[in-house]
């Protein structure tokens, strides 16, 4: 609890320190992971460029990449990637990542099935892993839990057979540091209950 709070106060302060000019807080970074290197110990992601909670905005390039805290203590949670960045349900299309081309790809959908208003306890998603693949029907199931969307569609052959990370949304990470691509302290806001006791 202790901890928590702890990064609570650094957070809370760093726009304030940056604001002033004071340097000697270091940095803050947030955004969507698109990679995960444990062994070498590497996190890539997409800069969230408004940073507001609630209306993401992943659409910063080139990707940043850290090295995660040599103290084990200063990070949470290990970030599960995936390289959709956006779900839009109004123009029915989804915006990811492309590791071939370095750059972002918008991709149309047909729909199929829509639920709006989901949380995350609802029997529809609970206790179920997203995307779901159903190679018979060439259907894709996935679930936002952000904008508490249930949808399944279908998508152009052409990119019905990549990796199923391509559907799915990295998590949210938030970054200290003091020297660039080097992080001092990693939070992972998906996975991380700041006021769990």
């Amino acid at each position: 609890m202790i901890r928590r709070l702890s990064w609570l106060i650094i957070f809370s302060l760093l726009p304030l320190a940056l604001v002033t000019g004071c340097g000697e807080m270091g940095k803050v970074d947030q955004g969507r992971v698109i990679a995960f290197d444990k062994a070498k110990g590497v996190v890539t992601l997409i800069q969230d460029k408004k940073a507001e909670p609630g209306a993401p905005d992943y659409n910063t390039l080139p990707p940043h990449t850290y090295t995660i805290p040599e103290d084990p203590k200063e990070m949470g949670p290990e970030p599960k990637p995936g390289l959709r960045m956006k779900l839009d349900a109004k123009a029915k299309e989804i915006v990811i990542f492309d590791p071939a081309t370095q750059n972002f790809k918008t991709i149309p959908y047909s729909l199929i099935d829509q639920r709006e208003g989901v949380g995350r306890s609802d029997p529809l998603v609970a206790g179920k892993t997203f995307p779901v693949i159903d190679r018979d029907k060439k259907t894709i199931t996935e679930y936002s839990s952000r904008q508490r969307l249930l949808v399944t569609f279908s998508v152009p052959d052409e990119y019905f057979n990549l990796p199923p990370e391509t559907w799915e949304a990295g998590d949210e990470v938030r970054i200290y540091y003091k020297e660039p691509g080097k992080a001092l302290r990693l939070m992972n806001i998906t996975r991380t209950d700041i006021f769990k006791k």
